[in-house]
């Protein structure tokens, strides 16, 4: 998701609060039975303490008087209970209405203040009391502007609360509160236990993405929600005033802001301004340098900015309240002072390149701006951190000299293509490899221009290219290097194109061009590829079946590169060990390296990997029979992804979530989307599992012809490359699919056809097919015994694999094994009968025989109609009875 103008952006769910809401439901329970209980919500401005309470009284009553404390009052003796008293006649309690006003408006009375005072007090929290004997939920708002009288009666009325029925709900600041005597008020109330108080705090990066996708109904990318959260605090106010207005800083604020800022001197202003220009935090030191002000003066001016609201203290340094006031403030200074200052914090001492860069470049000062972001850039690569190396990069490549060298300039667009490839910027980064290696060529450097085709070919992979383009440019590379070139670098452009056919499973050819690779890297002595080439040939070898071989190599690959520091390479290697897994059913071992995997591509920001890890995890999740998971880490995979083999994976991994919750409907439109990416790049592991979940899809919805032709498709598509990997799960959707045609000889043909398949692979996760489908086949003609055995083998199998899908269909079909007695029903009618008499739904029944909804409701009907009964609790006891 990226910013956008959102029409409604109130979050129409409270969140973050649950805690709160818990202690609100516990005490309203407890003021049900006679406990009453004043409770004080406190928080800073926006935090959101009058949606909490809104959300209490919808959820716990229908009496919920509220009145507000205003500005204007604060000064108003009784104003707030003036204004509860107008809420009361407007709820139909006019009695409780006219003794507030009576008391507060009656004239002076002869005596001392202090004796009509007390008498007041008296006589208005006995008038409260009375009210609150008959159980309601009262919301009193915005205590920081109530008078001091209010504040004394509701002190009292909190002492004897606990004898009524009802509650009272209090919010107030606990910043920048004008009432004078709010602060001891609230901590007479929490020291003498007489109201419980909670603070809302701000909420969490995770509670902010979960309210943008309350507001959207989009799960927003991870970096947007970083972004949002880093400029909004947490506060929830400034999350939904800045999904209106993303762009800025929102007027609403900005106002607020400045109004503040008006309101200081000269020198106190020019400081503020100078801090915002700095950043959210800024130490003292540096804001002295760059102002000529003495420390001691800065410190004091920051006493007095911190009374105002606008900076807070740390132990280090100071820093603005929120990033909005900074925001704000930079916004309102003059662009020739705007100016000034970011050079004179460029030039200060012991700043760093980075902070450098970006100081010289706002302030127009493009060379030494150009200097610094080079030096930076590769402090950031050796650390791995790829998204400032980009953005530090493009720095250098915006501010390069005109007359910078064309070599150095081609080298920048190459480092840049790099880093954008790292945090998954792939169409970007494609583009800045293409522009390095056509200037590399322009200078005659064909060395260098073919250092970058194999990362090129990575992007193009990852945007959709089929295997023939991608290897065209290899080819080319090759042929443009000629038989001279250095052994190191032919050997890197080889070494794609055994990577590229693997990924599409030519496995053959994958490893005779790994093999070359492998020699020219040792005659290169380039360790670095040899360990490259290691995690291609690893996969190689389990998808061929070389089985423990294989995964041997990807481990050792992976701990050889993370002991020479290569972090891109342990990155594949954990996206090459773990997803093979995740495709082989071996998902111990998947979720094991997938969890290794997403965490060290997280600490080493190779996006990309990441992301595509993170879709494959959605695929192990919907496997092992998590399809909410599933469907939550898909969605997050689309929302953060940018590659194209992550959208197909996710598409992919959201349909079956959808096809185990019985709506095929769904599943189908997201398997078809996934098929239509791609198809394009006519590679076996992006068809075949959309075509796959298609096939069932189109099963569920009794359309077994559908089904036949699909899975037909993905033998095909496997055959072409002697797989069998992508081929078992056609295998079982094929037999069931010929079965329910009624055609017995395609099935025997089809399983004769499947099985030389998979046991010329001989793959163990894949092996539990041949039982299955053959146990379905011995049980259409007749061969109940033989059927049993083999149907427990595979129900055993896929079990202890931890593949639920199959195992579910397995048990299914030994069910219908069974010879009890089904009266006038089926064994497909006896089987929903039986669940129905569980209690299950129609959509539950659907998922656990995986069948679509209607389909349910159809056997229903006639399950209903056979028997001569019109309700389900009548099909319970038949079923108690018949089929025992």
């Amino acid at each position: 998701m990226s910013a956008a103008v959102v029409v409604d952006r109130v979050s129409p769910v409270v969140v973050g609060r649950d805690d709160a809401l818990e202690l609100v439901a516990r005490r309203w329970a407890a003021a049900r039975l006679g406990r009453g209980h004043m409770l004080l919500v406190a928080g800073e401005p926006g935090i959101g303490k009058t949606r909490l309470m809104h959300e209490a009284s919808r959820r716990h009553s229908t009496r919920s008087p509220r009145a507000l404390a205003f500005p204007r009052e604060l000064d108003a003796p009784g104003g707030l209970l003036l204004n509860l008293g107008d809420e009361l006649a407007r709820l139909g309690d006019d009695a409780t209405a006219e003794r507030l006003r009576s008391a507060l408006l009656a004239g002076p009375a002869d005596g001392d203040d202090a004796r009509r005072r007390r008498i007041l007090l008296g006589e208005l929290t006995t008038t409260i009391l009375e009210a609150l004997a008959t159980p309601a939920l009262w919301r009193l708002e915005d205590l920081h502007w109530a008078d001091e009288l209010s504040l004394d009666v509701l002190e009292r009325v909190a002492a004897a609360i606990a004898e009524t029925p009802s509650m009272v709900i209090a919010t107030y600041r606990t910043v920048d509160a004008p009432a004078p005597w709010l602060p001891d008020w609230r901590r007479r109330m929490v020291s003498r236990r007489l109201g419980e108080e909670i603070i809302l705090r701000r909420l969490t990066t995770a509670d902010t993405a979960r309210m943008v996708e309350a507001i959207t109904g989009e799960v927003p990318s991870a970096a947007f929600v970083d972004d949002l959260h880093r400029r909004s605090d947490g506060i929830p106010l400034h999350i939904e005033e800045l999904l209106g207005d993303a762009s800025g800083v929102p007027e609403s604020i900005a106002e607020a802001v400045l109004d503040r800022v008006e309101t200081l001197d000269d020198r106190h202003r020019r400081l503020l301004q100078a801090a915002s220009v700095i950043g959210r935090t800024f130490d003292c030191a540096l804001l002295s340098r760059i102002t000529q002000a003495s420390d001691d003066d800065v410190r004091q001016a920051m006493r007095v900015l911190a009374e105002q609201q606008l900076v807070v203290a740390s132990q280090e340094a100071f820093g603005f309240r929120h990033s909005l006031i900074c925001d704000a403030v930079y916004s309102a200074i003059e662009p020739r002072e705007r100016l000034r200052l970011h050079a004179a914090v460029a030039r200060a001492a012991d700043v760093g390149d980075a902070f450098a860069s970006e100081h010289f470049e706002r302030a127009g000062a493009a060379e030494e701006a150009h200097r610094h972001a080079v030096a930076a850039a590769a402090d950031a690569v050796r650390v791995s951190s790829h998204r400032a190396a980009a953005g530090l990069y493009e720095r250098a490549l915006r501010t390069a000299p005109p007359d910078l060298p064309a070599a150095s300039r081609a080298r920048l667009h190459g480092l840049l293509g790099v880093q954008l490839g790292a945090i998954d910027e792939v169409e970007r980064a494609a583009a800045q490899l293409s522009i390095a290696i056509r200037l590399h060529r322009d200078l005659g450097d064909e060395i260098a221009a073919a250092a970058l085709v194999p990362k090129l070919m990575t992007m193009r992979h990852l945007l959709g290219d089929d295997l023939d383009t991608r290897c065209s440019l290899a080819f080319e590379a090759l042929t443009r290097l000629g038989d001279d070139a250095p052994d190191g670098v032919r050997a890197e452009v080889v070494a794609a194109l055994s990577a590229a056919t693997m990924l599409a499973r030519r496995l053959g050819e994958s490893e005779a061009y790994g093999r070359e690779a492998q020699r020219l890297a040792a005659s290169a002595g380039a360790t670095d590829l040899a360990i490259d080439l290691d995690l291609t040939l690893g996969a190689v070898l389990v998808f061929a079946g070389g089985d423990d071989e294989g995964w041997a190599l990807l481990e050792r690959g992976i701990t050889a590169a993370e002991a020479t520091g290569l972090d891109a390479v342990a990155a594949r290697g954990y996206r090459m060990l773990a997803t093979s897994a995740s495709v082989l059913v071996e998902y111990d071992r998947a979720e094991l390296w997938l969890e290794r995997g997403a965490r060290q591509t997280a600490a080493t920001e190779n996006w990309n990997d990441h992301h595509y890890l993170v879709a494959h995890q959605a695929h192990v999740a919907w496997a092992v029979g998590e399809p909410a998971r599933a469907e939550a880490l898909a969605r997050h995979a689309l929302a953060d992804g940018h590659g194209i083999t992550t959208r197909i994976t996710a598409l992919t991994a959201l349909g079956y979530a959808f096809l185990s919750q019985g709506d095929t409907a769904t599943a189908a439109a997201h398997l078809g989307q996934a098929l239509a990416a791609a198809e394009p790049m006519d590679e076996l592991q992006r068809i075949s599992p959309a075509v796959w979940g298609l096939a069932e899809a189109a099963l569920a919805d009794g359309d077994p012809a559908s089904a036949t032709q699909l899975s037909e498709r993905g033998f095909d598509l496997s055959a072409a490359v002697q797989d069998a990997a992508y081929l078992f799960p056609f295998v079982v959707t094929g037999m069931r699919a010929r079965l329910a045609l009624g055609d017995r000889g395609a099935a025997r043909g089809w399983l004769a056809r499947c099985t030389s398949a998979l046991r010329s692979r001989g793959i163990p996760g894949t092996l539990p097919a041949i039982d299955h489908a053959a146990g379905l086949l011995e049980s259409a003609e007749g061969r109940r015994v033989r059927a049993a055995e083999l149907l427990t083998a595979a129900h055993a199998a896929w079990t202890a694999r931890r593949r639920t899908w199959e195992a579910r269909l397995a048990e299914s079909a030994l069910a219908s094994l069974d010879p009890a007695p089904t009266g006038p029903l089926t064994a497909r009618e006896a089987e929903v009968a039986r669940l129905m008499a569980s209690g299950a739904t129609n959509r539950e029944i659907a998922q656990t025989l995986v069948i679509a909804p209607k389909t349910v409701s159809t056997h229903v009907e006639h399950i209903l109609a056979k028997l001569g009964m019109s309700r389900r609790s009548e099909v319970a006891a038949w079923v108690a009875t018949t089929l025992r």
